[in-house]
C-alpha cells in the first residue's frame, strides 16, 4: 500500500536503515561470485567482514523502528497492535517465499522440464531466508515487547543468548557439518530441499544461515535494538542520546569481542557474539550519525541513503526482483545479466573481472536508487 506522509521523521534512523539496504543490494549482487573483492565477501565460517555487518545492522533498524511503532499503541497487547503486526508479518514472510517461487519459475523457463510443473514444485523452495527471518524476529520481538517490561525484556535478551549458547556448546554447533545441532533441526524440520546449501573448507553441506534455531538469538538482536530505542526517547537531548547510545555500543561490543574467545563471532549460526559485537556496532553508527546528521546538521552526504531509508523493505524486495529477472531473462542465448556483465563491464574494464563485478553490483544499487528517489521526491512511503 503506497500513502504519502508528512510530519518529521528521525533523519539518522532513516539513513542508516538506507546504508544497510543500500549495502545489502551491492553484496547480494555482484557480477560474479567468483570475482568479489575480500571485503566484499561474507567470512567462510568463524570471523567478521564489513559485508558481515550490513543484516544485522537492519535487524538492529528493525528493533528501534519497532520501539517508535509500538509506542502509537502505548506498547499495550491490543485487537488493533496484535493484528498490525501478525498481518505484517504474514506480508514480509510471504513475500520471502514469493521471491524465492519466483526466482525458480523464472531461472527454469529455458529448462526443459515443462512450465505448469516448474510453477508447482513447491518441493524445492527454500522456505527461511532474509525476509521470513526479519518477519519470524519482527513478530516474536514485538509481542514481547508488549508483554513484558523493559527490565523483563534486557533480562529475556541475556537469557535467550546464554540458552543459545548451551545448545552450541553441547550440540556441535561451533562446526560446522552434519552433526551441528542447528543443521540437524533444519534437516528434521525443514528438509534438506527447503534449505540454503553453503561450502565452508571445501565441504559443501545444506546448511541454512537463516535457519530455525539461529533464530532464537536473532529474535534478541530484534530486542536490543528495540531496547536502543527506548534510549532515544527517554530524552529530547541528541547529546544524551548519543552518549548512551556510544556507551551501549561499547558496552556490547567489548562483552562480544571478549567472549569471541570462547564462542566465536560467527554470522552462519548467528552466535551470540556476533549478536553482541554487531548490535554494539550498530548503536554506535546510529549515535554518529545522529551526531553528524541532527546535532552537527551535515546532510548533504547522506541525501542518496534517503532514497533507501524510507522505503527500506521494498526497496529491498524491488532491487531483488530486479537482479532475479536480469539475471534469469535472456536476449538470445545470453542472460541480460551476462550482456551487462560479461560483454559490457568486463571490456570497459580492460579484462578485469573483479572490477567488473563489483561494477555490476554497483549499477543494480544505482538502477534501485532511481526508483526510489521517485518516490522520495513524491512523499510516497510503500508499507510492507
Amino acid at each position: 500500500m503506497a500513502e504519502k506522509k508528512s510530519g518529521n521523521r528521525l533523519l539518522a534512523l532513516d539513513i542508516m536503515r538506507g546504508i544497510t539496504i543500500a549495502g545489502m543490494l551491492l553484496v547480494n549482487n555482484p557480477g560474479s561470485w567468483g570475482e568479489i573483492y575480500a571485503p566484499l565477501r561474507h567470512a567462510e565460517w568463524h570471523g567478521l567482514t564489513p559485508t558481515d555487518l550490513v543484516f544485522p545492522f537492519f535487524m538492529f533498524i528493525m528493533g528501534v523502528s519497532t520501539w517508535f511503532s509500538l509506542k502509537k499503541f502505548n506498547f499495550e497487547l491490543s485487537a488493533a497492535s496484535v493484528w498490525k503486526v501478525l498481518r505484517r508479518t504474514v506480508v514480509i514472510f510471504a513475500i520471502g517465499i514469493g521471491i524465492a517461487w519466483l526466482a525458480k519459475v523464472l531461472y527454469g523457463i529455458y529448462s526443459d522440464r515443462q512450465m505448469w510443473d516448474i510453477m508447482t514444485d513447491f518441493a524445492h523452495i527454500r522456505v527461511l531466508g532474509v525476509m521470513p527471518r526479519l518477519a519470524i524476529c519482527y513478530c516474536v520481538a514485538s509481542i514481547l515487547a508488549m508483554l513484558l517490561s523493559r527490565k523483563a525484556l534486557a533480562w529475556s535478551v541475556g537469557i535467550i543468548l546464554a540458552a543459545y549458547s548451551l545448545m552450541l556448546l553441547l550440540g556441535n554447533g561451533l562446526e560446522f557439518s552434519a552433526d551441528n545441532i542447528i543443521c540437524r533441526i533444519d534437516h528434521a524440520v525443514l528438509g534438506e530441499n527447503h534449505m540454503y546449501g553453503d561450502t565452508v573448507g571445501g565441504q559443501y553441506l545444506k546448511f541454512d544461515p537463516e535457519g530455525l534455531l539461529s533464530t532464537l538469538p536473532s529474535i534478541a538482536h530484534v530486542l536490543i535494538g528495540f531496547l536502543c530505542g527506548s534510549l532515544i526517547t527517554a530524552t529530547a537531548d541528541n547529546l544524551r542520546r548519543t552518549n548512551s547510545l556510544f556507551i551501549v555500543g561499547a558496552a556490547l561490543t567489548f562483552a562480544g569481542l571478549l567472549l569471541s574467545y570462547g564462542i566465536p563471532v560467527n554470522k552462519k549460526i548467528w552466535s551470540p557474539t556476533f549478536v553482541l559485537t554487531t548490535c554494539g556496532m550498530a548503536s554506535t553508527l546510529l549515535a554518529l550519525l545522529i551526531t553528524v546528521i541532527d546535532i552537527h546538521g551535515c546532510r548533504k552526504w547522506s541525501r542518496f541513503f534517503e532514497a533507501f531509508g524510507i522505503n527500506p523493505l521494498f526497496m529491498y524486495v524491488y532491487g531483488t526482483v530486479f537482479a532475479v529477472l536480469l539475471g534469469a531473462l535472456h536476449i538470445g542465448d545470453k542472460s541480460v545479466k551476462s550482456l551487462i556483465y560479461s560483454d559490457f563491464l568486463t571490456s570497459l574494464t580492460a579484462g578485469n573481472a573483479t572490477l567488473a563485478s563489483l561494477f555490476y553490483a554497483i549499477f543494480i544499487v544505482v538502477a534501485v536508487w532511481l526508483v526510489g528517489l521517485i518516490l522520495y521526491k513524491k512523499k510516497i512511503y510503500i508499507k510492507i
